[in-house]
């Protein structure tokens, strides 16, 4: 049943958030901010009640540009790039196709395949070409005027909000480029690690599917997690009878084992340990390894909490 519940949380999506609870409450927050005054420049400058229609695509930026403040999608030029593309393209269907329905299919598709050409994908900027089509009579008395007013003014709005909230916190500073001025990193490990741009590139082309994280925080993700794994590797004195450990790899990789008999010995060669595998490849198959050996394998302990299992927290946290 466990596993069952596992699989379904992977299939649907649902991971756990390693963000913390200020980082949340800031997210909203700077939301809040930027969407009030969204709505005050917009109903004060535009006196267009059509005009709450491009809000709501403002919305969806503001989830980007708070939550996720250094993803590419949520960087200036996919910001204004997607959102002005998308407004051109969708006034453009409302004049040309007659068709509702054609016009705001070729609206939205034509717009997603403009942002990738012009490398400023911004998923909101669907709704603005949307709203270019649908948005009504006023909308389309616009015309391409709808491109400034209310488009880039709401987009240039959000953008200096970002800017100055994100600012006030040295972790969130927005655009990316100034965090990464601003942030030292962790070890030299990202000279050493052999890994250069056109490496990340050549990757990036073998999953030929967009990936909403940069370069630079790829490197510093693989950074930290290298200096996490040196600092929780066991040692053979930690493995212990009727405890449980993880190899703590990825995907079908992954697998758990419970320590089900041992043969303490002073001489290592000879001190053994059994132990069942209860989950990942193989599981119910019993084996017999030496302390030390299970212990290269072994990447962290688990728990069980509430039903499900979790990786021990280390003694610092």
């Amino acid at each position: 049943m466990r596993n069952l519940i596992q699989r379904l949380q992977t299939f649907i999506g649902l991971q756990p958030s390693p963000v913390s609870h200020s980082e949340k409450i800031l997210s909203a927050l700077g939301g809040f901010i930027a969407l009030f005054v969204v709505m005050v420049i917009s109903q004060t400058f535009l006196q267009l009640d059509a005009s709450l229609g491009i809000i709501a695509s403002m919305g969806a930026s503001a989830v980007l540009l708070f939550a996720v403040p250094h993803g590419p999608l949520s960087q200036p030029w996919p910001l204004l790039g997607g959102h002005l593309v998308a407004a051109v393209i969708g006034v453009s269907c409302a004049m040309w196709i007659s068709d509702p329905f054609m016009a705001a299919g070729g609206a939205v598709g034509l717009t997603i395949g403009a942002m990738y050409y012009l490398n400023c994908i911004h998923p909101p900027g669907g709704a603005t070409a949307l709203t270019a089509v649908i948005g009504g009579e006023s909308i389309h008395q616009l015309g391409y005027q709808f491109v400034l007013t209310p488009v880039l003014l709401n987009v240039i709005a959000i953008l200096v909000i970002a800017i100055l909230f994100n600012s006030l916190f040295h972790w969130r500073r927005y655009p990316a480029f100034w965090r990464q001025k601003h942030i030292e990193p962790a070890s030299q490990s990202q000279q050493q690690d052999g890994i250069s741009h056109e490496d990340f590139l050549a990757a990036l082309k073998q999953i030929d599917s967009f990936v909403d994280v940069n370069e630079y925080e790829l490197r510093r993700i693989f950074e930290l997690a290298n200096l996490n794994a040196a600092k929780t590797q066991l040692q053979a004195g930690d493995i212990q009878l009727g405890r449980v450990y993880s190899n703590g790899r990825l995907g079908k990789e992954w697998s758990m084992r419970r320590i089900i008999d041992e043969s303490p010995n002073e001489n290592p060669d000879k001190d053994f340990v059994i132990f069942r595998q209860i989950a990942g490849q193989a599981p119910k198959r019993s084996d017999c390894l030496t302390r030390a050996e299970f212990a290269d394998w072994a990447k962290y302990e688990m728990i069980e909490e509430a039903g499900c299992w979790i990786r021990k927290p280390s003694p610092e946290n």
